[in-house]
C-alpha cells in the first residue's frame, strides 16, 4: 500500500517539479508494487495447491480432495482472494501503463498513473484491515470444507476472470479521462488513448455476463439463464453505462459533443463497478445486519462516496472548458440516435440500479425484509429494449449532421419490408405475444439493416477494385475493422434477442412424481424413469436417476440428472441434465426421491432457441476482436482516396 502511494506520488510530484530522479524512483516503485502484489498471489496460490489448511481462507475454501484446477480457482471462490486477484490484475495494469505511455504521453501519463495507484491503495488497504487472505486459524483442521459446491464447475475456471478482466480494464479510461481532467489537457486526446481500452474491457465483460448466463443455465438447475438477481445485476449495472460510453464517445471523436456526458458515463460506469463489488461482497445481499457486522461494506461505501466526489467534482470544475465545439444540427442525424441510445440505456440502469437496492432500503428504513420480482424489471426493460433493438437497425443507417427524408426513406426501406414480412409470418404461425412478437420484428430489422451495409460496402469495394464478393466482404474488414466490427456486433445482438424472445416466452415445463417404468410427456418428448442410483464420491453423495427418453416410440437417448448430497450443507445440490440443439433444449431437472427408489419428483423442460443465445453471444465477442485489431492496412496508394465512403 505504501509503494502504491509513493509510486503515484513520485510521479506526480516528480514531472511537475522537473525531477527525473524522484519520478524514476515512482515508476520503479510501480514495478516493485507490482512484485510484491505477485508474490502475496503466488503465495495464496501455493497455500492452495498445498492444502495449507493454517490459513483460514484455504480451510474454507479448499479440500483435499479437489482436482488440481479447483483448488487453483479456489482463489477467487470468496472474498479475500477475490480482492487478492482484483489487486494483481490492478497492479498489472499500473504496469502495462508505465511501460506503454511514459514516454508516449508525459503529459498525461503520471496522473493516471497516480490514479491507477490509488485504486490499488484502495483494495490493498481492504485486504490489510477488513479482509485479511492470510489469517491464520487454529487449531488447524485436518482438511478444508471446500468451497461453494454451486462452484464447483469449470466455469469457475473462467467466468470470474472475464468479469475481472473488464471491470479491472475500465480503470485504464477511468485513470487517463481524471488525467485529462487534472492536468487540463480537455481535448479528444484522452479517448483517442483508451478508445481500445474500454472496447476492450466492454468484451471481456460482455463475455463474463454471458459465460455467467450460460453457467446458471447449465449448474444452478432451475431451467433459466437470468433472474434478476442482485449478482446478476452487479455486473449488468457498469455494462450498462459502459455500453452507452462506447457509442456517445464516437459523437464526441467525430463531432467534439458530448463531452461532459462521456466523462459521467466513464465515472459511473467506474464508480458502478465499486458499487458491485460492495453489493456481492459486503454481505448487504443477505441482509443489512448482515452487513452491518462486515467492515469490508463500510469501507466501499466510504471508497464510493469518495470516487463520486472527486471525480464529479473535477468535471464541474471544468465544465466551462469542457463545452462541446459543436451542435446538434438535426433531430434526424447519427448524433440523435446515439444520443437516444444513451438515454435508453441509462434509463434502463437506473431501473435495475432502483429494483436491486429497493429491498436493502426497505429493510433498512422499515425492517421489512421484501423483493423485487421479474415483473417489475420486465414491465421497463422489454419496452426500453425493444426500443433500444430499433435504434440499433436505424443508427448506422443515418448519416453524420443531418439526413434527407428522400434518403432515409431509400435506406430504410428493404430493413423495414424483412421486419413487416416476418411480423406477417410470425403472426400466421400464432405468435400472438407482443413481447416476442416484437423482439423478432426488431431482430429481423438489426439484420436486414447490417447485411444491408455488407452489401452496400462490398459492391462499392467491387467498383473500386474490381474485387469479387468474398474478397471484396473480407476487404470491409481490412478497411475498416471497427465500423464492420460493430456491425457484426449488432448482428450477434439480433441473433440474441432471436433465442432471448423465443426462450422467455415458449418456455414449456412439467413436474411429475414418477414410479419405475412411469413417464414423463413434455412436447415431442417422452422420458421413462427406471431406476436410482447412488455412488460415493470424495466429497460428496450423488443419488443419480435414468431415464430414457423417446422421441414418438423411438428411443433417442438417456437423461441421468442427479442430486448431490455434501456433509457441508443442509441441502442437496442439483445436477440437471440437458441435450442442446439449434431448435430447442431438453433439461430435466431430479427434484426429490424416496431412498428405497419407489418413486421420484422430476422436472422436464423444453426451451426453445436458447442456443441462439450462446451463438449470437459468440457472434457478438467475434465483431469486437475485429474490431480490436490494429488498424487497417489501406493497400495501394490508388485506391487509398477511393475508399473514403467505405471508412465515413
Amino acid at each position: 500500500m505504501g509503494l502504491a502511494l509513493y509510486a503515484g506520488a513520485a510521479l506526480v510530484v516528480g514531472t511537475r517539479l522537473r525531477r527525473p530522479a524522484l519520478a524514476e524512483s515512482g515508476a520503479r516503485a510501480v514495478l516493485a508494487h507490482f512484485g510484491f502484489v505477485t508474490l502475496a498471489f503466488l503465495a495464496l496460490e501455493y497455500a492452495l495447491v498445498t492444502s495449507d489448511f493454517s490459513l483460514r481462507y484455504v480451510a474454507n475454501n479448499s479440500a483435499r480432495a479437489y482436482a488440481l484446477w479447483y483448488r487453483i480457482a479456489g482463489l477467487w471462490a470468496a472474498l479475500e482472494g477475490s480482492l487478492v486477484l482484483w489487486e494483481w490484475m490492478q497492479a498489472g495494469l499500473g504496469v502495462v501503463v508505465l511501460l506503454w505511455y511514459r514516454k508516449r504521453q508525459p503529459e498525461l501519463f503520471p496522473v493516471a498513473a497516480a490514479t491507477l495507484m490509488g485504486i490499488s491503495a484502495f483494495f490493498l488497504t481492504v485486504l490489510a484491515f477488513a479482509a485479511d487472505p492470510f489469517a491464520p486459524v487454529t487449531p488447524v483442521p485436518p482438511d478444508g470444507r471446500g468451497m461453494n459446491p454451486l462452484l464447483e464447475d469449470t466455469s469457475m475456471l473462467v467466468h470470474p476472470l472475464l468479469l475481472y478482466s473488464g471491470w479491472t480494464g475500465f480503470t485504464v479510461p477511468y485513470a487517463f479521462a481524471m488525467a485529462a481532467l487534472i492536468t487540463g489537457r480537455l481535448s479528444e486526446e484522452w479517448v483517442l488513448l483508451t478508445r481500445r481500452w474500454a472496447v476492450g474491457a466492454w468484451f471481456f465483460m460482455t463475455a463474463g455476463i454471458i459465460y455467467g448466463g450460460w453457467w446458471s443455465y447449465h449448474v444452478l438447475g432451475w431451467g433459466g439463464y437470468w433472474a434478476w438477481d442482485p449478482v446478476e445485476n452487479a455486473s449488468f449495472l457498469p455494462w450498462l453505462t459502459a455500453t452507452a460510453y462506447i457509442h456517445s464517445v464516437m459523437v464526441q471523436e467525430r463531432r467534439r459533443m458530448l463531452r461532459i456526458w462521456n466523462l459521467v458515463l466513464l465515472i459511473l460506469t467506474f464508480s458502478l463497478i465499486v458499487f458491485g463489488t460492495f453489493l456481492t461482497r459486503s454481505g448487504v445481499i443477505a441482509s443489512v445486519h448482515s452487513f452491518t457486522q462486515s467492515p469490508v461494506g463500510y469501507f466501499f461505501l466510504v471508497y464510493l462516496a469518495l470516487v463520486l466526489l472527486f471525480s464529479l467534482g473535477w468535471v464541474a470544475a471544468r465544465a466551462d472548458r469542457l463545452r462541446g465545439q459543436s451542435e446538434l444540427d438535426s433531430l434526424v442525424s447519427r448524433e440523435s440516435a446515439f444520443l437516444l441510445n444513451n438515454l435508453a440505456f441509462v434509463g434502463i440502469c437506473f431501473t435495475v440500479f432502483f429494483g436491486t437496492i429497493f429491498p436493502l432500503l426497505a429493510e433498512a428504513v422499515r425492517g421489512v425484509k421484501m423483493s423485487v420480482g421479474t415483473p417489475y424489471f420486465n414491465r421497463v426493460v422489454v419496452p426500453t429494449g425493444l426500443g433500444l433493438l430499433g435504434l440499433m437497425g436505424v443508427g448506422p443507417l443515418i448519416p453524420w449532421r443531418r439526413a434527407g427524408w428522400a434518403s432515409l426513406r431509400r435506406t430504410l426501406l428493404w430493413p423495414t419490408v424483412v421486419a413487416l414480412a416476418t411480423g406477417i409470418v410470425l403472426a400466421g404461425f400464432g405468435v400472438r405475444r407482443w413481447a416476442p412478437l416484437l423482439g423478432l420484428m426488431g431482430s429481423a430489422f438489426v439484420a436486414a439493416s447490417v447485411v444491408q451495409e455488407f452489401i452496400r460496402g462490398a459492391a462499392l469495394r467491387r467498383t473500386l477494385a474490381g474485387e469479387g464478393p468474398g474478397p471484396a466482404l473480407l476487404s470491409l474488414f481490412r478497411i475498416n475493422r471497427r465500423r464492420y466490427g460493430g456491425y457484426l456486433v449488432h448482428f450477434g445482438v439480433a441473433i440474441l434477442v432471436v433465442g432471448l424472445a423465443v426462450s422467455s416466452s415458449y418456455q414449456k415445463e412439467r413436474e411429475v412424481q414418477l414410479r419405475p417404468g412411469e413417464s414423463l410427456e413434455i412436447g415431442r418428448y417422452r422420458l421413462a424413469f427406471e431406476r436410482l442410483s447412488a455412488v460415493e464420491g470424495p466429497t460428496h453423495t450423488k443419488v443419480r436417476a435414468h431415464f430414457s427418453v423417446y422421441n414418438g416410440h423411438r428411443l433417442v437417448g438417456r437423461m441421468e440428472p442427479a442430486l448431490r448430497f455434501y456433509p457441508t450443507q443442509q441441502a442437496p445440490i442439483a445436477e440437471v441434465d440437458y441435450w442442446i440443439g439449434l431448435r430447442e433444449d431438453l433439461y430435466l431437472i431430479l427434484g426429490s426421491f424416496d431412498r428405497e427408489g419407489a418413486w421420484v419428483t422430476a422436472k422436464a423442460l423444453v426451451n426453445p432457441l436458447v442456443t441462439w443465445l450462446w451463438i449470437g453471444g459468440g457472434v457478438m465477442a467475434l465483431g469486437t476482436l475485429l474490431a480490436l485489431l490494429p488498424g487497417a492496412w489501406l493497400g495501394s496508394p490508388a485506391t487509398k482516396a477511393k475508399e473514403g465512403d467505405l471508412r465515413a
